[in-house]
């Protein structure tokens, strides 16, 4: 009889950080970052969504603060790093590069990479290219940068959530509609705050309206509030197909395989739907894979995020 209590799913409790500042990293950009749970602790990297989306307090609160050295950095052009919404020096390849940089910053040898969204997109993309670095992944919502997924996300989703796509393809003339990606993108560059932070709140806000399996506007004004960074960012890596060749995550995962992974996945994601996922965890056999029934995007839906803490929990001891 196995006696071992059920893994924890709850949040931890609230808590501060105990080192916190920020990394120049180049002539245009510096990096917000932070550590907090135990200083001696096992090195976990939390990797925010978007791209764009930062790092809240709660992020935290995934991962026990007795065990972990929890560290939480926000993406260039994203959250409290500045500029906000930059996209000059900002790909796939710089964010790559930031990581580096912020683990040898904090003297960390390996860590246990944690990633929701783009997140996941991130922490596969940085694992192939420094596997020595990584002790395990826990993804979440699996997004592989695949043109495909741009695509669901700009003109599927309206199948699902035709209210939400109908405001958000509305704020365009009737001749840009074809193309929303582009038409989005000039008006959320353009330097007057009259035209960008309109088009910014609806890019967020139709995210934030199909992110939930019931509507949640607490959540869509949390998304509002942080508009520049996401749209903008978000706009910015659809354009250049988030840097990534046509299934690239997928044809190297080789260099990862080996390694412990959990991949965790609502069955009702419509921002990032779950055939992604599936490919993934078919791909990588070894991994951990649990399908969430009842819940959406949102990592801050109850089943999602009570799957994600077990996962981490599970982790304490690879």
């Amino acid at each position: 009889m196995d006696l071992r209590p059920e893994p924890r799913t709850e949040l931890y409790p609230a808590l501060e950080p105990h080192e916190r500042g920020m990394l120049a990293l180049d002539a245009v950009h510096t990096m917000y970052w932070e550590v907090s749970g135990h200083p001696a602790g096992i090195p976990v990297l939390f990797l925010h969504g978007g791209p764009g989306g930062g790092c809240s307090t709660e992020h935290r609160r995934f991962f026990d603060p007795a065990r972990f050295r929890i560290v939480l950095f926000d993406q260039r052009g994203a959250g409290c790093s500045t500029p906000l919404g930059e996209t000059a020096n900002n790909t796939l390849s710089h964010l790559i590069a930031d990581i580096e940089t912020l683990r040898e910053a904090l003297g960390v040898d390996q860590w246990l990479v944690f990633g929701g969204s783009w997140g996941s997109t991130l922490a596969l993309a940085y694992g192939q290219q420094h596997p020595q670095r990584v002790r395990g992944f826990v993804l979440r919502g699996i997004f592989l940068g695949r043109r495909c997924e741009i695509d669901w996300f700009l003109h599927g989703l309206r199948n699902v959530f035709p209210e939400a796509g109908r405001r958000f393809i509305e704020m365009l003339p009737p001749s840009e509609r074809g193309d929303p990606l582009r038409a989005y993108a000039r008006r959320l560059f353009d330097p007057d705050p009259r035209v960008h932070l309109p088009f910014a709140r609806a890019w967020s806000e139709y995210e934030a309206s199909c992110s939930t399996l019931l509507p949640n506007p607490e959540l869509v004004r949390h998304f509002a509030d942080d508009a520049i960074g996401l749209a903008r960012l978000e706009a910015h890596y659809f354009l250049h197909d988030c840097f990534l060749a046509p299934d690239q995550l997928l044809d190297h995962l080789y260099r990862i395989r080996h390694l412990p992974a959990a991949i965790v996945q609502a069955r009702y994601d419509m921002v990032c739907p779950i055939a992604s996922a599936d490919a993934l965890a078919r791909a990588w056999p070894g991994a951990r894979y649990v399908v969430v029934p009842d819940a959406g995007h949102s990592v801050w839906e109850p089943p999602v995020r009570a799957a994600v803490v077990r996962e981490v929990e599970l982790m304490k001891g690879r």
